[in-house]
């Protein structure tokens, strides 16, 4: 739903910051935690799991206070634009981490492949999209944190005015 209300202008967030964020995250939870129990006890699931809920603990009080009161403390504020600047880093980390953890036993599985030949003559690699969805990393953490810094930059010094 999240995507929806982005690219109908719901709420203010670009399609281009949303996307990926839950693109990643339903990849990451289905694709690799769910479909690979062998990733289940690696570290990495733990510091995925704490990064991700403070984000959105974090986040979601931020929204809820300003939709119940009209506005949120500005400890919360702060939290809301300056949180990421460890966790997205973290996350990050955590999400290569898991996927390459998962692709040995994607490669020895062959979950979610399709080889051929076929009746469509297609082929499909999970573990190649996996390692390509990796890759994807690189300029896309880039692009979210530069975003993030902008959000913050302009949302913390219209704080300081008012």
């Amino acid at each position: 739903m999240e995507i929806l209300h982005s690219a109908t202008g719901l709420v203010r967030s670009p399609i281009s910051a949303t996307l990926p964020q839950i693109t990643s995250r339903l990849f990451l939870t289905w694709g690799i935690l769910w479909s690979f129990p062998e990733t289940h006890h690696h570290i990495f699931v733990t510091s995925l799991a704490i990064s991700w809920s403070i984000t959105e603990i974090v986040r979601y009080s931020f929204f809820g206070m300003k939709e119940a009161f009209g506005f949120a403390p500005s400890w919360l504020l702060w939290l809301r634009y300056s949180t990421f600047m460890v966790l997205y880093p973290t996350g990050m980390v955590s999400e290569v981490g898991l996927i390459y953890v998962a692709l040995p036993h994607m490669t020895a599985s062959q979950k979610f492949c399709v080889t051929m030949p076929n009746k469509w003559n297609f082929s499909f690699n999970y573990s190649y999209a996996s390692a390509l969805s990796m890759a994807l990393y690189i300029p896309g953490f880039p692009h979210m944190f530069c975003y993030m810094v902008a959000q913050r930059k302009k949302v913390l010094s219209k704080a300081k005015k008012t």
